[in-house]
């Protein structure tokens, strides 16, 4: 059983999704000191954190940079925030995804448990995987490059993962989506270009230009 910690201070938004993942079989822990957000997801140590934006004293942004400092689990910003503005600051600050609010329950149930299967059981085999300077590490989801070891978030992993394996074909923006959210659908296209811009800038500041190319009205490649 998963446990989710909910950091919304509207108390009735944050008791119905409590229950309704409960519902659900998850183990749910409903944070209400919104002084004491990092002090308290080190203490239950959950699986998953959805995470508002608007909150007393610190916005959602800040708590999520705090618990990215030292942690990756997955992180689901939700928020009546709508702006692509807003949803371009959670993925750079290190959300995983991000849902709006109103929203249907099923959908968000979805995301989470697309999100969880990734997180938590899409390692395979082998230590490393290595492609034209960059090596892969599979065992703690960073990469190395001239000698230069860099961090990744889990979509920047899984997004350089799939290019890697598949290097020289031509991967889809669909597919790309696909591979990383399961159903595209319920993704803002433009999460897909925050993520693979924010991969692109991580290996360049470590020496390798262009080694993802976009084709375009196709996708991307590395060649």
């Amino acid at each position: 059983m998963a446990k989710i910690m909910i950091v919304e201070d509207e108390a009735v938004i944050r008791q119905l999704i409590g229950e309704e993942l409960t519902k659900w079989r998850f183990d749910v822990y409903q944070a209400t000191d919104f002084n004491q957000v990092f002090e308290e997801f080190e203490q239950i140590a959950p699986q998953l954190v959805l995470l508002d934006i608007n909150l007393p004293v610190y916005d959602g942004y800040y708590w999520c940079q705090k618990i990215r400092e030292v942690s990756k689990v997955p992180i689901i910003f939700i928020s009546s925030r709508n702006t692509n503005m807003d949803q371009i600051m959670a993925m750079n600050m290190g959300a995983d995804d991000y849902i709006t609010k109103p929203f249907q329950v099923d959908i968000l149930v979805a995301k989470i448990n697309a999100l969880l299967r990734r997180s938590y059981n899409y390692a395979e085999s082998g230590e490393a995987l290595e492609h034209n300077g960059i090596t892969l590490n599979i065992d703690n989801s960073s990469m190395t490059i001239n000698q230069e070891v860099v961090d990744l978030s889990k979509n920047e992993y899984r997004l350089l993962f799939i290019l890697m394996k598949q290097h020289g074909k031509i991967l889809s923006r669909d597919k790309l989506l696909r591979a990383l959210w399961d159903d595209e659908r319920f993704v803002d296209d433009n999460t897909l270009t925050v993520n693979i811009n924010r991969l692109r800038r991580k290996i360049e500041q470590a020496g390798i230009e262009e080694y993802i190319q976009t084709k375009v009205g196709q996708g991307y490649i590395v060649p």
